[in-house]
């Protein structure tokens, strides 16, 4: 059965330089989700791409517990 996804945010961040600050911390926050962790995985992730401004989706599901980190295509 698939999760019920609950919000879905949508943001541009630049590779390898997200932080807590506005606009991640709040948007992120507002769904419950680790700013921290969050943050450290994308420039972990991204930083081979330092420079460039990536969209990213990030689905929130039910209960909060889970969220899933994605790229789309530039």
């Amino acid at each position: 059965m698939a999760k019920k996804v609950a919000k879905i945010i949508r943001l541009q961040i630049q590779a390898g330089k997200a932080t807590p600050a506005p606009p991640i911390g709040p948007a992120l926050g507002a769904a419950g989700i680790n700013i921290m962790a969050f943050c450290k995985e994308f420039n972990a992730k991204t930083q081979d791409q330092a420079g460039d401004v990536l969209p990213v989706v990030i689905t929130v599901y039910a209960g909060r517990s889970t969220a899933q980190v994605g790229t789309l295509p530039t």
